[in-house]
């Protein structure tokens, strides 16, 4: 979960006290051979910095002629931090980063291919679908290591009391079933017209991300490529299912609050924690906050969220490490992400941060397949993951704020149908697109 943003004063000032130590393009070379390298991470909770500093000191411990500095970085405007440093020559040999940014840095030059640095056993330990995230033009520009599915937090008591079938990551809900049960658990204890406790709450402060990535599971893409191979977007049924679906719960059947499309997962909590709400669609690591502030005798759980004629299947853009192009020791710089993407480390880093990893074989790790806290659901949906649609989209983030933002957030509150959606996404998101690929 990334912090809110700094103002733009603020973040010039992170951005030069976080960078002005690095210099990874420089040649840190001692006369006695040894190579310093550069790292800047992004872990900002107590246990992912603690794990991140634990497994670099190891390495320093046991790497006489290769050290690694530790750079503690920030979440908030990273892109723009990073391309200054990129733009500046004073990059970091290794960066944190998300898979979303690689596009425009990749097509920057400022990223190298790790492609001919990664061991095998490392290339096989990551599915396919992982890779697929940084790899372009038949290139990795990244290690992906944490990811993130959404899920169902939910109100056991509540659930218990409606009589509704549990679903399990292997015997999940339809979409349809998700409907009737959001409907069996709206109550109206009074008969005033207004329900005291509503089956689900959307939170949409920021529709988009989970708008696109949702439309998987019911067949959906909302990013195609076209004949010459251009990006270019639609917006038809299986693309809008999940939109309509949003839609119908909060205009039509009641069952969604419009309280909360104004609102961020964490804005969320209190009423669930009060009974407002019964379920939550959350991002996975939103259980941290709710294990720490909920009431003592609250009981909750962690529910798949439904399949349609695409499965499970929920895009993402997991965490990135990546070597900056200008490193003058690409070779060390992945071996020493290698080492810290090795199984035994990305559970370990998955811990701290309340996310999966995406190693086949940290996945098996007996802290993450527990069933305490949901631990056992997002390890058995995390084969259900697949490439966020917008991964390798130029232009995305231009069409995400000046078209789909407003546009998703006037049509769930029911400003505008979903004909005049469509017009915006499609038609005047190509016109974007289109810009980015003359």
């Amino acid at each position: 979960m990334r912090k809110t943003k700094l103002t733009a004063l603020a973040t010039t000032t992170v951005a030069l006290t976080v960078l002005a130590g690095c210099t990874g393009t420089d040649d840190n070379t001692t006369p006695d051979g040894t190579i310093t390298l550069e790292f800047l991470s992004l872990a900002w909770q107590k246990e992912s910095v603690d794990a991140n500093k634990a497994l670099v000191k190891h390495w320093n411990d046991t790497h006489a002629h290769v050290k690694v500095k530790y750079v503690q970085g920030s979440w908030d405007n990273i892109h723009d931090q990073l391309l200054t440093s990129f733009e500046g020559g004073e990059a970091p040999d290794i960066f944190h980063d998300d898979a979303s940014d690689l596009t425009d840095f990749a097509n920057g030059g400022y990223l190298a291919d790790l492609t001919p640095y990664l061991p095998k056993s490392l290339r096989e330990d990551i599915p396919q679908t992982s890779w697929n995230t940084t790899t372009l033009d038949h290139k990795i520009y990244g290690i992906p290591f944490l990811q993130e599915p959404r899920v169902l937090i939910a109100n056991t008591k509540l659930l218990k009391a409606s009589g509704v079938r549990i679903p399990t990551a292997q015997h999940p809900w339809t979409w349809t079933e998700f409907e009737s049960a959001s409907k069996k658990l709206t109550r109206d204890k009074n008969n005033d017209g207004r329900p005291d406790t509503y089956g689900v709450a959307w939170s949409m402060k920021e529709p988009v991300s989970q708008s696109v990535n949702l439309s998987l599971s019911t067949d959906g893409h909302i990013f195609y490529k076209d004949k010459e191979n251009k990006n270019e977007i639609r917006y038809d049924n299986p693309d809008s299912e999940i939109a309509r679906l949003i839609n119908r719960q909060v205009n039509k059947t009641h069952t969604a609050p419009r309280t909360g499309l104004g609102m961020s997962g964490s804005d969320t909590l209190p009423g669930f924690f009060a009974g407002k709400y019964a379920m939550l669609p959350l991002n996975f690591s939103y259980r941290q906050q709710v294990q720490q502030q909920a009431p003592k005798d609250f009981d909750w759980t962690v529910l798949p969220l439904p399949a349609g004629t695409g499965g499970t299947a929920q895009g993402t853009a997991p965490q990135t490490l990546s070597v900056s192009e200008d490193s003058n020791h690409k070779k060390q710089a992945a071996a020493f992400i290698a080492y810290l993407t090795q199984a035994q480390h990305q559970a370990q880093l998955a811990r701290g941060d309340w996310l999966l990893p995406t190693s086949r074989e940290a996945l098996k790790d007996p802290s993450l397949t527990t069933a305490k806290y949901g631990w056992k659901t997002g390890t058995a949906i995390a084969t259900s993951l697949r490439p966020s649609p917008v991964l390798g989209v130029r232009g995305y983030a231009e069409w995400k704020d000046k078209i789909a933002t407003p546009a998703f957030q006037e049509y769930y509150n029911g400003a505008i149908g979903i004909t005049e959606l469509r017009k915006r996404l499609a038609q005047d998101g190509n016109r974007i697109l289109d810009r980015y690929q003359r």
